[in-house]
């Protein structure tokens, strides 16, 4: 029996949720890093994993400048909004054995159990370069459908993001970051439809989002296409 008055008392890290939309093929895809060997020389036990990027939360740090850290030093990204969205802390979350070669070569004490803090981030893809850096071996997008088997819990924490990304797409500034600043309304349409993956009536979408007070029609619209122009509209400022 374990002692009662054993407290947790070891790790908190952050994960970073990077979801990215691809306007031509109308998807959202997940920006993953391929664990490096952290072994010299090659090991045949260790078999390299696809993961989100995270890392444990440094003393110095707070939980907002580590997200920042993990994304710059594992994929070399910067500027990102970045939103805390959820805690996983399962005392058995990082114990599977298919981790444990990883956890050896890149943690002091490979068997403490890990708090994490998880942040979600949505990008157009065509505006940022993800590079691998630090213990990633290379960057991959990769479509939510076809999403492998990753390390840790980390499927588990994709799909919470996308969960509450299906439940509440309007609050998370989705498309003043997956937008341009010019847009249709097919073209945000589409991009409810492959957040929420729910194909939409096109009649009702436009009836309901022509009301919605945060959108500003344009006195513009689209020029050199072959079908009847469409107007634009525009995002009202946030508030801060």
């Amino acid at each position: 029996m374990k002692n009662k008055q054993s407290y947790f008392q070891n790790y908190v890290s952050v994960d970073c949720v990077v979801l990215g939309y691809d306007e031509v093929e109308n998807r959202l895809q997940a920006l993953l890093i391929k664990q490096k060997n952290p072994h010299k020389q090659n090991v045949d036990s260790f078999k390299s994993q696809y993961a989100l990027p995270g890392d444990l939360i440094k003393e110095d740090e707070s939980l907002d400048d580590a997200a920042i850290r993990v994304l710059n030093e594992l994929t070399h990204i910067k500027g990102l909004y970045l939103q805390q969205f959820f805690t996983f802390g399962h005392p058995e979350r990082v114990a599977d054995p298919k981790d444990a070669e990883w956890l050896k070569g890149y943690r002091k004490d490979p068997n403490a159990r890990v708090i994490t803090i998880a942040y979600l981030a949505l990008v157009r893809i065509d505006h940022i370069n993800p590079q691998a850096g630090s213990f990633a071996e290379n960057t991959i997008w990769r479509s939510i459908k076809k999403i492998p088997k990753l390390a840790f819990d980390h499927n588990v924490i994709l799909n919470k993001a996308l969960e509450i990304i299906k439940e509440h797409p309007e609050h998370h500034i989705m498309g003043r970051e997956l937008l341009p600043p010019k847009f249709t309304l097919s073209q945000l349409q589409n991009l409810y439809e492959a957040m929420s993956n729910v194909q939409l009536d096109k009649r009702n979408f436009r009836k309901s989002i022509k009301t919605a007070d945060y959108l500003i029609p344009l006195d513009e619209k689209q020029t050199g296409v072959l079908h009847k122009p469409a107007q634009f509209f525009s995002f009202k400022k946030a508030k801060k």
